[in-house]
Protein backbone atom coordinates (compact mmCIF):
# COMPACT_ATOMS: atom_id res chain seq x y z
CA UNK A 1 0.00 0.00 0.00
CA UNK A 2 1.77 3.21 -1.13
CA UNK A 3 2.31 6.07 1.30
CA UNK A 4 4.34 9.25 1.35
CA UNK A 5 5.49 10.88 4.59
CA UNK A 6 4.92 14.63 4.73
CA UNK A 7 6.47 16.03 7.91
CA UNK A 8 5.53 13.02 9.99
CA UNK A 9 2.04 12.41 8.56
CA UNK A 10 1.63 9.45 6.22
CA UNK A 11 -0.50 10.15 3.15
CA UNK A 12 -2.02 7.18 1.36
CA UNK A 13 -2.43 7.20 -2.40
CA UNK A 14 -3.21 4.83 -5.28
CA UNK A 15 -2.31 4.98 -8.97
CA UNK A 16 -4.60 3.72 -11.75
CA UNK A 17 -4.34 3.77 -15.54
CA UNK A 18 -1.90 5.12 -18.07
CA UNK A 19 -1.53 8.49 -19.75
CA UNK A 20 -1.16 12.11 -18.66
CA UNK A 21 -1.24 12.43 -14.85
CA UNK A 22 -4.48 13.53 -13.17
CA UNK A 23 -4.82 13.94 -9.41
CA UNK A 24 -8.13 12.98 -7.78
CA UNK A 25 -8.81 14.63 -4.40
CA UNK A 26 -12.02 13.75 -2.57
CA UNK A 27 -14.29 15.88 -0.42
CA UNK A 28 -14.51 16.25 3.35
CA UNK A 29 -15.44 12.98 5.16
CA UNK A 30 -14.91 10.98 1.94
CA UNK A 31 -11.97 8.87 0.71
CA UNK A 32 -10.60 7.70 -2.60
CA UNK A 33 -13.22 4.91 -2.51
CA UNK A 34 -15.98 7.31 -3.59
CA UNK A 35 -14.18 7.99 -6.90
CA UNK A 36 -14.41 4.27 -7.62
CA UNK A 37 -18.02 3.85 -6.47
CA UNK A 38 -19.38 6.66 -8.62
CA UNK A 39 -17.66 5.48 -11.80
CA UNK A 40 -15.04 8.22 -12.14
CA UNK A 41 -12.04 5.88 -12.07
CA UNK A 42 -13.41 3.50 -14.71
CA UNK A 43 -14.27 6.45 -16.96
CA UNK A 44 -10.87 8.13 -16.73
CA UNK A 45 -8.25 5.40 -16.28
CA UNK A 46 -8.21 4.28 -19.94
CA UNK A 47 -6.77 7.67 -20.93
CA UNK A 48 -5.16 9.10 -17.77
CA UNK A 49 -2.73 8.10 -15.07
CA UNK A 50 -4.91 8.71 -12.03
CA UNK A 51 -3.29 9.61 -8.72
CA UNK A 52 -5.95 9.13 -6.05
CA UNK A 53 -5.08 10.65 -2.69
CA UNK A 54 -6.63 10.15 0.75
CA UNK A 55 -6.46 13.54 2.46
CA UNK A 56 -4.95 13.55 5.94
CA UNK A 57 -7.62 12.65 8.47
CA UNK A 58 -9.43 10.52 5.86
CA UNK A 59 -9.38 7.05 4.35
CA UNK A 60 -6.11 5.20 4.94
CA UNK A 61 -4.00 8.30 5.59
CA UNK A 62 -2.91 9.21 9.12
CA UNK A 63 -5.55 10.89 11.27
CA UNK A 64 -4.06 13.38 13.73
CA UNK A 65 -6.44 14.77 16.36
CA UNK A 66 -4.44 17.99 16.73
CA UNK A 67 -6.00 20.90 14.83
CA UNK A 68 -2.53 22.30 14.12
CA UNK A 69 -1.86 19.28 11.89
CA UNK A 70 -4.47 20.61 9.43
CA UNK A 71 -3.60 24.31 9.50
CA UNK A 72 -2.81 26.37 6.42
CA UNK A 73 -2.30 24.93 2.93
CA UNK A 74 -1.19 21.54 4.28
CA UNK A 75 -3.59 19.65 2.00
CA UNK A 76 -1.93 21.16 -1.07
CA UNK A 77 1.50 20.35 0.38
CA UNK A 78 0.40 16.71 0.81
CA UNK A 79 -0.59 16.54 -2.86
CA UNK A 80 2.73 17.97 -3.99
CA UNK A 81 4.55 15.49 -1.74
CA UNK A 82 2.75 12.61 -3.47
CA UNK A 83 3.62 14.00 -6.90
CA UNK A 84 7.25 14.40 -5.82
CA UNK A 85 7.32 10.77 -4.67
CA UNK A 86 6.06 9.72 -8.11
CA UNK A 87 8.56 12.03 -9.86
CA UNK A 88 5.69 13.97 -11.49
CA UNK A 89 6.48 17.65 -11.88
CA UNK A 90 3.24 18.75 -13.59
CA UNK A 91 -0.25 17.28 -13.42
CA UNK A 92 -3.89 18.08 -13.99
CA UNK A 93 -5.99 18.18 -10.82
CA UNK A 94 -9.62 17.27 -10.11
CA UNK A 95 -11.09 17.85 -6.68
CA UNK A 96 -14.58 18.00 -5.24
CA UNK A 97 -15.68 20.19 -2.30
CA UNK A 98 -12.72 20.13 0.13
CA UNK A 99 -10.75 18.47 -2.65
CA UNK A 100 -11.55 21.36 -4.96
CA UNK A 101 -10.41 23.81 -2.30
CA UNK A 102 -7.16 21.84 -1.99
CA UNK A 103 -6.76 22.10 -5.77
CA UNK A 104 -7.27 25.85 -5.71
CA UNK A 105 -4.74 26.07 -2.89
CA UNK A 106 -2.23 23.99 -4.88
CA UNK A 107 -2.78 26.27 -7.87
CA UNK A 108 -2.10 29.34 -5.71
CA UNK A 109 0.93 27.71 -4.07
CA UNK A 110 2.59 26.22 -7.17
CA UNK A 111 0.82 27.25 -10.41
CA UNK A 112 3.69 25.91 -12.49
CA UNK A 113 2.82 22.38 -11.33
CA UNK A 114 -0.87 22.39 -12.27
CA UNK A 115 -1.59 22.00 -16.00
CA UNK A 116 -5.38 22.22 -15.60
CA UNK A 117 -7.75 22.41 -12.64
CA UNK A 118 -11.24 20.98 -12.22
CA UNK A 119 -12.99 22.03 -8.99
CA UNK A 120 -16.51 20.90 -8.21
CA UNK A 121 -18.65 22.37 -5.43
CA UNK A 122 -15.68 24.50 -4.34
CA UNK A 123 -14.72 28.12 -3.94
CA UNK A 124 -11.64 30.28 -3.44
CA UNK A 125 -13.69 32.70 -1.32
CA UNK A 126 -13.11 32.76 2.44
CA UNK A 127 -15.20 30.25 4.41
CA UNK A 128 -15.92 29.99 8.12
CA UNK A 129 -17.13 26.39 8.19
CA UNK A 130 -14.66 25.52 10.94
CA UNK A 131 -16.00 28.24 13.21
CA UNK A 132 -19.54 27.00 12.62
CA UNK A 133 -18.50 23.47 13.68
CA UNK A 134 -16.33 24.47 16.66
CA UNK A 135 -19.02 23.39 19.14
CA UNK A 136 -18.33 19.72 18.29
CA UNK A 137 -14.94 18.07 18.82
CA UNK A 138 -15.83 14.70 17.32
CA UNK A 139 -15.81 12.82 20.62
CA UNK A 140 -19.54 12.20 20.12
CA UNK A 141 -19.95 10.81 16.58
CA UNK A 142 -23.73 11.30 16.56
CA UNK A 143 -23.37 14.98 17.49
CA UNK A 144 -20.70 15.44 14.84
CA UNK A 145 -22.81 13.88 12.07
CA UNK A 146 -25.87 15.93 13.07
CA UNK A 147 -23.83 19.15 13.01
CA UNK A 148 -22.31 18.23 9.65
CA UNK A 149 -25.73 17.51 8.15
CA UNK A 150 -26.93 20.90 9.34
CA UNK A 151 -23.88 22.58 7.83
CA UNK A 152 -24.38 20.84 4.46
CA UNK A 153 -28.13 21.55 4.57
CA UNK A 154 -28.73 17.90 3.72
CA UNK A 155 -29.88 14.68 5.38
CA UNK A 156 -27.57 11.78 4.63
CA UNK A 157 -29.01 8.38 3.68
CA UNK A 158 -28.59 5.58 6.26
CA UNK A 159 -25.59 4.04 4.49
CA UNK A 160 -23.75 7.36 4.42
CA UNK A 161 -24.57 8.10 8.06
CA UNK A 162 -23.26 4.67 9.06
CA UNK A 163 -19.98 5.38 7.24
CA UNK A 164 -19.60 8.71 8.99
CA UNK A 165 -20.38 7.26 12.42
CA UNK A 166 -17.74 4.57 11.89
CA UNK A 167 -15.06 7.08 10.88
CA UNK A 168 -12.59 8.90 13.12
CA UNK A 169 -14.82 11.87 13.87
CA UNK A 170 -12.24 13.44 16.20
CA UNK A 171 -9.83 13.69 13.27
CA UNK A 172 -12.58 15.02 11.01
CA UNK A 173 -13.52 17.67 13.57
CA UNK A 174 -9.88 18.76 13.75
CA UNK A 175 -9.68 18.89 9.95
CA UNK A 176 -12.76 21.14 9.64
CA UNK A 177 -11.16 24.58 9.69
CA UNK A 178 -11.86 28.05 8.32
CA UNK A 179 -10.33 28.78 4.92
CA UNK A 180 -8.87 32.15 3.93
CA UNK A 181 -9.64 33.75 0.60
CA UNK A 182 -7.37 32.74 -2.27
CA UNK A 183 -8.92 35.05 -4.87
CA UNK A 184 -6.12 37.60 -4.69
CA UNK A 185 -3.48 34.93 -5.29
CA UNK A 186 -5.44 33.40 -8.16
CA UNK A 187 -6.45 36.60 -9.95
CA UNK A 188 -3.39 36.49 -12.22
CA UNK A 189 -3.11 32.72 -12.67
CA UNK A 190 -3.87 31.78 -16.29
CA UNK A 191 -4.04 27.99 -15.85
CA UNK A 192 -7.16 26.57 -17.56
CA UNK A 193 -9.82 25.94 -14.91
CA UNK A 194 -13.27 24.38 -14.91
CA UNK A 195 -15.53 25.00 -11.93
CA UNK A 196 -18.87 23.23 -11.69
CA UNK A 197 -21.58 23.55 -9.07
CA UNK A 198 -25.25 22.75 -8.58
CA UNK A 199 -27.63 25.68 -8.46
CA UNK A 200 -28.99 24.21 -5.19
CA UNK A 201 -25.49 23.90 -3.69
CA UNK A 202 -24.86 26.11 -0.65
CA UNK A 203 -21.62 27.17 -2.39
CA UNK A 204 -23.29 28.22 -5.63
CA UNK A 205 -22.84 31.99 -5.26
CA UNK A 206 -19.26 31.71 -4.02
CA UNK A 207 -18.29 29.25 -6.75
CA UNK A 208 -19.65 31.65 -9.35
CA UNK A 209 -17.72 34.54 -7.77
CA UNK A 210 -14.52 32.48 -7.87
CA UNK A 211 -14.95 31.73 -11.58
CA UNK A 212 -15.57 35.39 -12.33
CA UNK A 213 -12.35 36.43 -10.58
CA UNK A 214 -10.07 33.92 -12.31
CA UNK A 215 -8.87 35.01 -15.77
CA UNK A 216 -9.07 31.60 -17.47
CA UNK A 217 -11.94 29.86 -15.69
CA UNK A 218 -15.21 28.46 -16.99
CA UNK A 219 -18.22 27.80 -14.77
CA UNK A 220 -20.73 25.03 -15.42
CA UNK A 221 -23.99 25.09 -13.45
CA UNK A 222 -25.89 21.84 -12.75
CA UNK A 223 -29.63 22.66 -12.56
CA UNK A 224 -31.51 21.25 -9.59
CA UNK A 225 -28.39 19.70 -8.03
CA UNK A 226 -27.33 20.18 -4.40
CA UNK A 227 -23.86 19.76 -2.88
CA UNK A 228 -23.84 15.96 -2.43
CA UNK A 229 -25.47 15.55 -5.85
CA UNK A 230 -22.65 17.43 -7.53
CA UNK A 231 -20.45 14.42 -6.80
CA UNK A 232 -22.96 11.58 -6.94
CA UNK A 233 -24.32 12.56 -10.36
CA UNK A 234 -21.28 11.43 -12.32
CA UNK A 235 -23.55 10.99 -15.35
CA UNK A 236 -23.90 14.78 -15.49
CA UNK A 237 -20.37 15.68 -14.45
CA UNK A 238 -18.23 13.33 -16.53
CA UNK A 239 -19.20 14.70 -19.96
CA UNK A 240 -18.40 18.25 -18.82
CA UNK A 241 -15.01 17.34 -17.37
CA UNK A 242 -13.96 15.02 -20.17
CA UNK A 243 -14.77 17.70 -22.71
CA UNK A 244 -12.79 20.26 -20.75
CA UNK A 245 -9.73 18.04 -20.35
CA UNK A 246 -9.80 17.14 -24.03
CA UNK A 247 -9.99 20.80 -25.03
CA UNK A 248 -7.02 21.62 -22.78
CA UNK A 249 -5.06 18.75 -24.32
CA UNK A 250 -5.76 20.23 -27.76
CA UNK A 251 -4.43 23.58 -26.57
CA UNK A 252 -7.78 25.38 -26.49
CA UNK A 253 -8.34 27.69 -23.53
CA UNK A 254 -11.64 27.79 -21.64
CA UNK A 255 -12.27 31.43 -22.51
CA UNK A 256 -11.41 31.16 -26.20
CA UNK A 257 -14.37 29.24 -27.56
CA UNK A 258 -16.47 28.52 -24.48
CA UNK A 259 -17.92 31.42 -22.59
CA UNK A 260 -18.43 30.95 -18.84
CA UNK A 261 -21.93 30.03 -17.73
CA UNK A 262 -23.07 32.72 -15.31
Amino acid sequence: MPYVDNRGVRIHYEVEGEGPPLVFQHGFTQSIEQWYRCGYVDALKPNYRLILIDARGHGKSDKPHDRAAYAGPVGAADVLAVLDALDIHRSSFWGYSMGGAIGLSALAMAPERVTALVAGGATAEAENLGSRMQHVDGSDPEAFVAAFESLMKASFPPERRAELLASDTRALAAAMQDRPSLTGQLSNVTTPCLLYVGDQDFRFANARATAERMPNAKLEVLPGIDHPGGFLRSDLVLPLVLGFLESVARGRQPGSDMEPTR
